[in-house]
């Protein structure tokens, strides 16, 4: 990382860092080419390790991509807020980021269950009843983090 002042290096740190994101953007391979979406996403953390899970349709071309090459780089941010100084013609930027990758796995019917709740928990403060009748037809995956980097430049005013 260029900026070593801006890494986020405590594990707790980076993780609530993701809890505080809305949006998870995941990129597969397309043959040589990025191929980047945009998902919900809801995170398990267990004995230092994350797992990220996320759902969608029942078919697609991500699944596709994946089935073919399971691994993934994701990335999140938060927290954006225009800094500027007209004095000085300087302007940036405040914002927290999370960038890692690992590898997906589909998840068997009786897994999707929790997985799900999950979800439902990164983005309800109470708990969330979600119709159980959508599970049959709803995907569910996970990605399995190998690998996590933070960075943060946020000036408290």
């Amino acid at each position: 990382m260029r900026r070593s002042d801006r890494e986020v290096k405590e594990f707790e740190d980076i993780v609530a860092i993701m809890e505080k994101c809305d949006v998870c953007r995941i990129a597969l391979n397309n043959n040589g080419y990025p191929y980047i979406l945009p998902l919900n996403f809801g995170m398990c953390t267990k004995e230092g390790k994350i797992v990220l899970y996320f759902h969608g349709a029942m078919e697609g071309t991500k699944y596709k991509l994946i089935e073919k090459d399971n691994r993934a780089s994701f990335e999140m941010d938060c927290g954006h807020r225009l800094v500027t100084d007209a004095e000085r013609g300087y302007c940036t930027m405040d914002y927290e980021s999370v960038i890692g990758h690992g590898h997906i796995e589909m998840l068997p019917d009786d897994e999707k269950y929790n997985a799900l709740c999950c979800i439902m928990q990164h983005y309800h403060q109470d708990a969330f009843v979600f119709d159980q009748a959508a599970m049959p037809r709803t995907k569910v995956f996970k990605l399995v983090v190998e690998n996590v980097t933070g960075k943060s430049r946020c000036i408290r005013r």
